[in-house]
């Protein structure tokens, strides 16, 4: 049995406990992690049996990747008629309609509208959090996924820091890591679930740009190339003694790793340096407490009450009203996974849970600093997965 239906399987035990019939799987990237192939179509988990991948292209490498039976998915008015002729017997009648859940986070709405009209009679459930819950918990093999992308930023970070000069320009740095990045197999996409987030492979910038504001959900903006892509690099140059935040990823065989060093050419302004050792100290902090059955909420509450100690609440994770309100995120196929280190998410640590924790301070017209690792929670406690040196890495 492969990975994929092993996920299926578990899938399933869920939906029985809720009186599901089955699931539609529609976003790629839940597709891929049910089936192994990421192919224009739907996959129909029913309940009990055997999944189902009906897809419109390409079917051929559909048929060659899936962990699940292929077929063309044809017409929309058909969808009915297969998916209950899909689930076990009794399953959707008129006393008892057939009970569909599928990922609402994402579902664009005129697409739910026509699968609605496929289904006459059906009802429909939020299958979101319980996908998002059972991702959240990684197998050895995305682990090793996970890794490998991690040697892969520590490589390239390496290779273009003695690259790095006074008066280049931003986004010329981050050509340099991209490039660096791709020659090692960085996929050069990162994905993210939330609606209208985009992410290129990270944040890259210098002094008072990095410290622009911007509408991602993140403690640094970055004024970006132009007002249509507001993120990241742009054209500032970078100047000696400010400091230049390399918050990035990379991407192997589909899984992230996140990072966050932060460079300096020459020396450090002494406020800048003493915020960027009290977000080493916060990470250090945190490390400690990561073991199984600790709350993700209260890491995020124990962090701002370090940082309030150290009087710099007023900096943390962003400035003012463009302040993020979380310490560190899950992170596997997507940047923005379960759990969330913040208020109000209760989960208990796992073994299996991989983590990104990010304590930056962003200070307006001067410049962000800080930290990123990530790391897996074991039975025992944590794993480091990122390899980078730790530390203001000075050019």
């Amino acid at each position: 049995m492969t990975i994929f239906e092993q996920r299926q399987q578990a899938l399933q035990r869920e939906m029985i406990e809720r009186g599901w019939s089955g699931f539609l799987v529609t976003n790629n990237v839940d597709i891929y992690y049910y089936c192994g192939s990421m192919q224009t179509g739907y996959l129909f988990i029913p309940a009990e049996g055997d999944a189902l991948y009906l897809v419109r292209r390409s079917l051929v490498r559909a048929e060659e990747e899936a962990s699940a039976a292929v077929e063309a998915l044809g017409s929309l008015k058909t969808l009915g008629e297969r998916l209950r002729a899909r689930c076990a017997g009794g399953c959707g009648s008129a006393a008892s309609p057939l009970r569909i859940a599928t990922e609402l986070d994402v579902l664009p709405v005129q697409l739910y509208l026509r699968l609605q009209a496929a289904l006459p009679g059906a009802v429909w459930e939020d299958g979101s959090l319980l996908v998002r819950e059972q991702r959240m918990i990684k197998s050895p093999d995305e682990v090793t996924a996970i890794r490998a992308a991690a040697r892969v930023v520590d490589a390239a970070l390496e290779a273009v820091i003695p690259h790095i000069r006074e008066g280049m320009a931003e986004f010329e740095l981050m050509a340099l890591i991209e490039h660096q990045l791709r020659l090692r197999g960085h996929q050069g996409l990162m994905r993210m679930r939330a609606y209208n987030s985009e992410l290129i492979t990270g944040m890259v910038a210098a002094g008072a740009a990095a410290a622009v504001p911007t509408y991602f959900d993140g403690p640094a903006g970055g004024t970006g190339l132009h007002p249509s892509s507001p993120q990241s690099s742009g054209r500032a140059l970078i100047g000696r003694g400010e400091p230049i935040l390399v918050d990035i990823g990379c991407t192997i065989d589909g899984y992230l790793i996140d990072q966050t060093r932060t460079l300096v050419i020459g020396d450090l302004d002494p406020e800048l340096q003493r915020a960027y050792d009290v977000a080493e100290q916060v990470l250090r902090a945190t490390e400690a407490r990561l073991q199984p059955g600790f709350i993700a909420e209260h890491l995020y509450l124990l962090a701002l009450d370090q940082v309030q100690e150290a009087g710099l609440s007023a900096h943390f994770m962003g400035y003012g009203a463009d302040q993020v309100k979380f310490l560190g995120h899950g992170i596997g196929l997507e940047i923005d996974e379960l759990p969330v280190l913040a208020k109000g998410f209760k989960y208990p640590l796992a073994p299996g849970m991989v983590i990104a924790i990010e304590p930056k301070f962003t200070f307006p017209g001067r410049g962000v600093v800080g930290i990123e690792d990530t790391y897996l929670i074991t039975e025992n406690g944590y794993e480091k997965l990122t390899v980078s040196r730790d530390g203001i890495l000075r050019v």
